[in-house]
């Protein structure tokens, strides 16, 4: 796959200030070209990667603005392939292979090989893949975790704090894998039960928390302090920098899944049956929505996010928000992924959305 190009689907925006013109490398893992399973792999292994329609609409976005590009697939051959197509940039949206910190793989080689790339780098995606990680560098902010434990063994005693209902999810995942209806365990026989699955199935350990049984949101931002010396479009920030999208409420009552967000109901399209609501912007007083993202930033800030991320938050019962986890790679799949409905919502093109990222990334690293 790699060096697959597309052409410029479009000419550049004359709204756009002029920018130099690089070869850009979109590095990603395909669903197209995964291998198959082995028989031990969990039902839902490869749900993060990414279709060949994203990597093209990426693609087209990137020379919108002027760039060429090139794909590479982020197998084991990248290393090999990034210096052949020696692009001046990476475009990065790769998942890893495996192990607990495939998510930092890529960004480990590029910065080894010198080569600059968007979006956050080997620590932060290193610590957002590590849900229990994550909510310990929260807790010590000061950001509102609810009570949690990690699960090795499967026999550890349940930590005092914890009652039931109880969430358990795989600590080391994202995309709702391993999250169904059976996640929520009501008694201790339930939590054994579920922990046990979830060691055995995805070879990690097993994230319990407090189960939150209020609405469900996705926060999203872009930009950072210095945001001024990459920006094309300064007027999308705010004064510290960053860009607040319309908060999206994900309404999952009705979904495959009720009341819980997990792969089933992720990997079905907007318009299906089973799908959940994607209710954006969603139905907040102005005071909730700054809350939302004053947490937001906080939580970006507090793992070294860098340039974009995406931070999901749960209400109790008596309405007050708690964090969940952090997306530091989000999907930018055109139709369906959560950053592309927030930016659908208040009409911000996607082709800017990616140019955004990309430009932001090469101001980071002295390109601009």
């Amino acid at each position: 796959m790699a060096g697959r190009r597309s052409k410029n689907s479009s000419e550049n925006n004359p709204a756009i200030h002029p920018r130099p013109a690089w070869l850009v490398a979109v590095v990603a893992n395909l669903k197209e070209e995964q291998a198959e399973p082995d028989e031990d792999a969990p039902p839902d292994a490869g749900a993060e990667f990414d279709r060949w329609e994203t990597i093209q609409s990426i693609q087209q976005a990137i020379e919108s603005g002027g760039h060429r590009s090139v794909f590479l697939n982020a197998d084991a051959s990248l290393a090999t392939t990034v210096k052949q197509a020696g692009p001046e940039i990476c475009f990065n949206i790769a998942e890893g292979l495996q192990g607990e910190g495939r998510e930092a793989h890529v960004p480990a080689l590029l910065e080894m090989y010198g080569i600059p790339f968007t979006a956050s780098g080997v620590v932060a995606n290193a610590i957002s893949l590590d849900k229990t990680l994550t909510k310990r560098l929260w807790r010590d902010a000061g950001l509102p975790v609810v009570p949690f434990q990690e699960f090795s063994e499967g026999d550890e005693p349940l930590r005092q704090g914890l009652k039931f209902p109880l969430f358990v999810k795989p600590a080391r995942e994202g995309t709702g894998m391993g999250v169904d209806l059976n996640a929520v365990v009501n008694d201790e026989a339930q939590l054994r039960e579920r922990v046990a699955y979830v060691i055995q199935t995805y070879r990690q350990p097993a994230l319990v928390e407090t189960f939150l049984p209020g609405r469900e949101f996705t926060v999203g931002l872009l930009g950072r302090r210095d945001v001024a010396a990459s920006t094309r479009r300064p007027h999308l920030y705010s004064p510290d920098g960053f860009h607040r999208f319309p908060i999206l409420e994900i309404e999952s009552r009705q979904s495959v899944t009720p009341g819980v967000y997990g792969y089933n109901a992720k990997s079905k399209d907007l318009t299906e049956t089973g799908a959940p609501g994607y209710l954006c912007p969603a139905d907040l007083d102005p005071r909730t929505a700054d809350r939302f993202n004053r947490l937001a930033l906080r939580a970006h800030r507090a793992i070294g996010a860098k340039d974009v991320s995406r931070v999901d938050f749960r209400l109790d019962s008596d309405g007050n928000p708690y964090l969940l986890e952090i997306n530091t790679l989000p999907g930018l799949n055109p139709a369906v992924s959560d950053l592309c409905i927030m930016a659908r919502a208040e009409d911000l093109p996607y082709e800017a959305l990616i140019l955004e990222i990309l430009d932001l990334a090469a101001g980071r690293f002295g390109l601009l």
